[in-house]
């Protein structure tokens, strides 16, 4: 689940690696050590503000009822019977998990890009790289689901906001320092867009 969030963040999935070793398998231990050495050692530096944005909206997806749920039951849907005797089918069990890993990552993207300011649905496009449709239908869906909401129009522009608060927007505010979730050059494609 993590490793299709990066994918869809633009993050190279082989910066995580979990491996699970027994205090008896020191030798493996240091085989994974020194892989993961090599593999961060070919990727290179990690500049964690450049994705700053797209990482809040990692740590927000993984946080949300739906995916927790479907990480936690995955294993028990594919592997195991139900009540009727069937097992989940599983090319459908990995659409199902793809279709909502995506949608819960765009709607944490959205909503980390309205608590910095109210955006349109074009803003929100062009800062996220997201086509207009996706940013219309997932803002549609927060909507509903009461965590963003209309907030003004210029002209005929609507512009929304965020209903909910980040635990990143919620330590920034407690510690009142300058903790941009954009990129500079997204803070840059926000001004333009609001200037036009």
């Amino acid at each position: 689940m993590v490793a299709r969030l990066l994918d869809l963040a633009g993050i190279e999935r082989n910066r995580v690696q979990l491996r699970r070793v027994s205090a008896a398998e020191g030798a493996l231990f240091a085989n994974y050590v020194k892989e993961v050495s090599q593999i961060t050692t070919e990727l290179g530096p990690f500049d964690t503000s450049k994705y700053r944005l797209r990482l809040a909206a990692i740590k927000r997806a993984l946080g949300t009822r739906r995916l927790r749920w479907l990480s936690g039951m995955e294993h028990r849907l594919s592997i195991e019977e139900n009540v009727y005797g069937e097992k989940t089918n599983p090319e459908l069990m990995q659409e199902v998990l793809d279709e909502s890993i995506q949608s819960e990552y765009h709607k944490a993207l959205i909503l980390e890009m309205l608590e910095l300011q109210p955006l349109s649905v074009r803003e929100m496009a062009e800062i996220s790289g997201l086509p207009v449709y996706t940013v219309s239908l997932r803002l549609n869906e927060l909507e509903n689901e009461r965590k963003a909401e209309f907030h003004s129009h210029e002209g005929t522009t609507a512009r929304f906001a965020s209903l909910v608060a980040s635990p990143m927007s919620e330590a920034k505010a407690a510690d009142d320092s300058d903790y941009p979730l954009l990129k500079d050059s997204d803070h840059i494609k926000v001004q333009k867009a609001v200037s036009h």
